[in-house]
Order: structure tokens, then C-alpha cells, then sequence
């Protein structure tokens, strides 16, 4: 029988696990952390400061065939085995106990760090060290992994007795609307399919992103602010400034898919900001956002521009490589509004500025270049050494538009 994590319970089970004994001190804190869809988290603080996070998927049934805690066993595993990826302070596992039977792990607490979004948030600042560490850290992790198949051929373990598929491709549209939805997402939300599943155009790019999909490297699959730490003294370190944690998604993908991720979670930033009014029109709104995007564009620009400097070989992969991370930004924000329906019932006209925002990231990606980073793509690509831009057509600079005189959405 599956055990059920609880605050009367958890001593226990760390003292069973060998992680907790009786003369190491008492017990003086443990608190619920904020849980998500799929997992519950317990902070422990024992005795000399010493901090334990333990973890339970939740399972309302019996359920086999998920595992994510499994994936972030395995990517603990694989850094164990490899001490080259391990290296890499900012992706160090701090995993110590995995319980594949009661869905369960513990990990050491992080005290000294905090969540990004949780920084931005409180301060409002957007330092170019930090989107620099984030940057160098992924291009890290993507180059020490790209194509190596060993690396490869240890992600697609599957638990034992148990077959899952060796690769699962992230770029899925929003299925259509059908009369179980009704039930599960706010009313209000149901403008949003509507207007969703009028735009062929967008169902048309995802399709081609997905079909255009290069599994090559180890990639997190869900690198959004709120999965990256930064150390509270920051600005006294050189390095181990930032942190990523939540491996659950981690495996053998296409890294466009990880940029495209954290870029959405920094225009969420943005878009999350929007004065929305009735008497308002789309572009009005998102001109008077209370984050500009300007004041976000900086650290946008320098994540993907140290992250080239790092890993400059991608772009012989991948010509199009920036194009289809603009693309996957906009998969991300869509995916974002499906779950805050979904998940946590919520929606709002804000929603509705970012599926104009997402549709215009996903259709016209080219375009929407200098929208997002501030910076054309040959003003990106400068700074790489031996790298020469295809030579396009000259185009007169200006920023995309957001949305469709014909489309164009009132309440934004």
C-alpha cells in the first residue's frame, strides 16, 4: 500500500531511509511548501540548520506509468555516472533518497537560495549576470550532452518491468474543444478555444515545429523561472550564482525547446504586468504593461547571446536555431494559458493578449525577432566568431504587430 506523506509521518520515514537519527538532535520545524499539480512538498529542518525537501507525486489512483520522480532519479544517476556532467555546479543533483514504490523523494534544501521569479518579483531588476550565469549554465549542459550516445542510451531507461517511449516531443497544440472540457476549465475560458481554433495559421506552425523537432542533447523540459535558484549573495560570487532544480521532466529533446521555455517565462514577466480595461485596445495594453518590455528585453537579449558564445556549434545543426526558439516561446505560452485553465481554473483577458502574443511568436517568428530580443538576428549573431548570417533580402526594421485588425480583441 502506498504510503501518504504527513507531517505526523515524514520522521519516520527519514529515520527508516538512514537520512534522520534520534542523536543527531530533535526535530524543531517542518512546513508545507507550495504544491503543484503533480507533487506535495515537505521542508524538514532538523537540528545545526540541516534542511531535507521531501517530495510525493500526486497520484489521485494508482497510476505506473508517469514516474517523473523516476526521470529526476535518473538524471541524479546519470551525473553519478559521468562526473563531467557533474562538474557543472549549476545542474549538481542534491538528490540523497528515491522511493519508486510510494512515489516519494528527498533532497537537501537549498536555504541560501531563492526562485527567480520570486526575486524579479520582489525587486524589479533584471541583472545581466544573472541571464548571463542562466545562459552559460544551459549551453553547458547542451554541449556536454549533444549527440553523445551514451548519454542518450542512459535517459531511456525505463523503471524496471516497465516500456515507455525513448523520446517524447514536447511540441503538442491544444486538442480541440469537446463536451468533457466543459467541466474542467472556467467558463470564461471557453473564448479562448474558440478564438484558438479559429487561427489555422497557428495550429499550422505548431505542427510544423513538431515535425521539424531534432532530439539531440539532454534538455530539462520545463527551465521556467520559478525551476531556477539564485544564491541570496549573488552579487558577491563569480560563480554558483544560479541553480536549476525539478529534473521530473528532464530527457533526451531538441534544446530549442528549453530556451524557448525560460524566454516565455521572462515575456510572462511582461504580459503579467498588462493594464487591461474594457475601453483598452490590445496594443494599448501592452504599452501600458507596468514591466515594460524593454526593461526585460537586456537579459532576454543576454541569455541567448552567451548561450551562442557557449555553444557556437549549435547553430551548424540548427541554421534556423534562434527562429525556432522564437517559435517554441510561443508554444510555451500557450501551453501556460492551458494550464491555468486547466489546473488552477483560472483565465483572464490577459490570457487573451497572450495567445495573440504566442500566435504572432509561432507564425511569424522572423518578424517577431527584434520584437523580443530588441536586436535584429544579424545583430545577434555578431558577436560569434566565424559565423556569417544567410543573406536575406534588406527589410525595413520595425516592431511586429500583435494582432489582426480583423481579430483585434476588445477587454485586452
Amino acid at each position: 500500500m502506498r504510503l501518504s506523506l504527513s507531517s505526523e509521518n515524514v520522521i519516520q520515514y527519514l529515520q527508516n531511509a538512514g537520512l534522520y537519527s534520534v542523536e543527531d538532535g530533535a526535530l524543531y520545524e517542518h512546513e508545507w511548501l507550495g504544491s503543484g499539480r503533480n507533487n506535495r512538498n515537505l521542508l524538514v529542518k532538523l537540528a545545526d540548520d540541516h534542511q531535507l525537501l521531501v517530495k510525493q507525486e500526486n497520484h489521485t489512483h494508482a497510476d505506473s506509468s508517469t514516474h517523473e520522480f523516476f526521470n529526476e532519479w535518473l538524471f541524479h544517476e546519470l551525473l553519478q555516472k559521468f562526473p563531467v556532467l557533474g562538474n557543472i555546479s549549476a545542474i549538481s543533483s542534491s538528490l540523497l533518497h528515491f522511493d519508486l514504490e510510494n512515489s516519494l523523494l528527498i533532497r537537501n534544501y537549498f536555504s541560501e537560495y531563492m526562485e527567480l521569479e520570486k526575486f524579479y518579483e520582489n525587486n524589479g531588476i533584471f541583472p545581466l549576470e544573472i541571464a548571463n550565469a542562466i545562459g552559460a549554465t544551459l549551453a553547458g549542459l547542451h554541449r556536454s550532452t549533444c549527440q553523445k550516445r551514451e548519454y542518450r542510451d542512459f535517459m531511456d531507461t525505463a523503471p524496471q518491468g516497465e516500456f515507455r517511449y525513448r523520446y517524447y516531443n514536447p511540441a503538442q497544440g491544444i486538442s480541440s474543444i469537446n463536451q468533457d472540457i466543459f467541466g474542467k476549465i472556467p467558463t470564461e475560458a471557453l473564448k479562448f478555444h474558440a478564438i484558438y481554433q479559429q487561427y489555422e495559421s497557428l495550429e499550422s506552425a505548431i505542427a510544423d515545429l513538431a515535425y521539424e523537432w531534432k532530439p539531440c542533447c539532454l534538455t530539462h523540459n520545463d527551465l521556467q523561472l520559478n525551476n531556477i535558484l539564485l544564491h541570496s549573495r549573488w552579487q558577491q560570487l563569480d560563480n554558483c550564482l544560479v541553480k536549476f532544480i525539478d529534473w521530473e521532466a528532464c530527457a533526451w529533446g531538441d534544446p530549442a525547446f528549453d530556451l524557448g521555455t525560460l524566454l516565455a517565462s521572462y515575456i510572462k514577466v511582461w504580459l503579467s504586468s498588462l493594464v487591461t480595461d474594457p475601453s483598452l485596445e490590445l496594443e494599448e495594453s501592452l504599452h501600458l504593461a507596468i514591466i515594460p518590455l524593454e526593461v526585460i528585453q537586456p537579459s532576454i537579449l543576454a541569455v541567448i547571446r552567451t548561450y551562442i558564445h557557449n555553444f557556437p556549434m549549435i547553430l551548424d545543426y540548427h541554421q534556423d536555431f534562434i527562429l525556432r526558439v522564437i517559435q517554441f516561446t510561443g508554444l510555451a505560452l500557450t501551453h501556460h494559458i492551458q494550464n491555468a485553465m486547466e489546473y488552477h481554473k483560472y483565465f483572464d483577458n490577459r490570457h487573451l493578449c497572450m495567445l495573440e502574443v504566442a500566435k504572432s511568436l509561432l507564425t511569424m517568428p522572423e518578424q517577431a525577432v527584434l520584437t523580443i530580443f530588441g536586436s535584429s538576428l544579424s545583430e545577434i549573431l555578431q558577436p560569434i566568431t566565424g559565423f556569417k548570417t544567410t543573406t536575406q533580402p534588406t527589410q525595413e526594421k520595425q516592431l511586429l504587430r500583435i494582432y489582426y485588425e480583423k481579430t483585434r480583441l476588445r477587454g485586452c
